[in-house]
């Protein structure tokens, strides 16, 4: 009987043919991992080809190897989706005279309703080198950009360098927003002596980091434009002379020291110099001294919300002018006790001395002295309510109460503020 060989010599080929190919109903499974998407397939080649001639650009062969795709990816995509946020400040004010002497460019000015500011606030990495910062406030009245600037990430020796427009880091609070304030409206001192909206400028700025000491310090530098009427007002304020030289620019240089005294208990000690030129001649000067102080409890040992901050502030500035010099002061001080998660009161005094014939603030003739306090709520991290009362008394005019209610609310990404 020749069947059974016949049958084996067709089985045999069969057998090895449904082997070798997938079974239908294996090939129906779903898999895990889908089809690549052919675009991007296409953007993995490129970052790799990136990658590999950065690291031979470096002589960095480790760099080239490939990296995983879904960490490439994902920094790739946060690159590209810069960190977003709006911050609104408004306010419902009460002045006791018609008249209030406010300084800042975000306060109340009248009794009634105040939008201080609406502030988009966008930060990103630009590429393994830079950082891109940028605040731009919009109100009733227009859109002005505060902030645009870039920052080095990978300068060598603990170096770091900024360029673009930004708050000069003088003193402790010149360098902060609104709503990072302990109080709805900004100190007098630094309104008189920088403007309504802080001191900032074009420019360009370099800070180290001291190496090896046993607490923080930090070296700053910069050089802006001296020029704005609330941005630079004891230099060339709102009559820029323009640039014939170096000494035209505004300078400013500062230091900064941190020290952790405890576990609960640190302290923040700065020192600032700005010098530049002012309108009243081409070869008058001015110059602002100043030293700030920050101390502050929170317990960390144990569980708790407390949180007790004293924070101060001095400026002496001396101004250049024709056949004369004048010289005038002025300090703040505020202590804030966040006594439960969601509840704070802090209390302020100030005092700014005048001079006579003073071109900028001529009925500025005496002391200026301002004390007050509030009330803080946090509904969340994402808003806050604030109750304050202050008592303002000019020296050369009566004194007046002033009550503000603020609200402040934020969406997007927004980062933690400074110590």
């Amino acid at each position: 009987m020749q069947t059974p060989s016949r049958l084996a010599w067709f089985i045999g080929p069969v057998l090895a043919l449904a082997l070798w190919l997938p079974t239908p109903a294996l090939a129906q499974q779903p898999t895990d991992k889908p089809p690549k998407d052919p675009e991007l397939a296409e953007l993995e080649q490129a970052l790799a080809a990136d990658k590999k001639a950065q690291a031979e650009a470096t002589g960095d062969k480790e760099t080239g190897k490939e990296e995983g795709v879904v960490a490439t990816i994902t920094r790739t995509f946060q690159s590209l989706n810069p960190d977003i946020s709006f911050i609104a400040d408004v306010a419902l004010a009460y002045f006791s005279d018609d008249d209030p002497l406010m300084v800042g460019g975000h306060d109340p000015t009248k009794t009634g309703f105040t939008l201080q500011q609406l502030e988009l606030a966008v930060s990103a990495s630009v590429d393994p080198y830079f950082r891109f910062d940028a605040n731009i406030v919009f109100s009733q009245f227009g859109v002005e950009i505060e902030e645009v600037y870039a920052t080095t990430l990978a300068l060598p020796w603990n170096l770091q360098v900024r360029a673009g427009q930004f708050l000069t880091r003088f003193g402790r609070i010149n360098n902060s927003h609104p709503h990072a304030w302990a109080f709805a409206d900004q100190t007098l001192v630094i309104g008189k002596f920088f403007g309504g909206e802080g001191n900032r400028g074009l420019g360009l700025e370099l800070s180290w980091l001291v190496p090896a000491l046993p607490w923080y310090v930090e070296l700053i530098g910069s050089a802006t434009d001296a020029a704005g009427a609330s941005t630079a007002r004891s230099f060339f304020g709102g009559d820029d002379l323009g640039i014939d030289g170096l000494g035209d620019f505004q300078y400013t240089a500062a230091l900064k020291q941190f020290f952790p005294l405890s576990d609960n208990w640190s302290l923040f000690w700065g020192l600032s110099y700005a010098s530049g030129p002012n309108a009243t001649g081409r070869d008058n000067r001015s110059e602002i001294y100043g030293t700030d102080l920050y101390l502050k409890y929170r317990p960390i040992t144990h569980g708790s919300y407390t949180t007790v901050a004293l924070q101060a502030e001095y400026l002496l500035r001396r101004r250049q002018v024709p056949d004369d010099v004048l010289m005038d002061h002025g300090v703040y001080a505020y202590l804030s006790w966040r006594f439960a998660q969601r509840w704070a009161v802090a209390a302020r005094y100030e005092l700014v001395t005048g001079v006579d014939d003073d071109y900028l603030d001529p009925a500025w003739t005496g002391d200026r002295q301002r004390a007050g306090g509030n009330v803080t709520f946090w509904p969340t991290e994402f808003s806050r309510l604030r109750l304050q009362y202050a008592y303002d008394v000019p020296s050369w005019r009566d004194g007046y109460h002033m009550v503000f209610l603020a609200l402040e609310f934020a969406v997007g990404a927004h980062g933690a503020h400074k110590f």
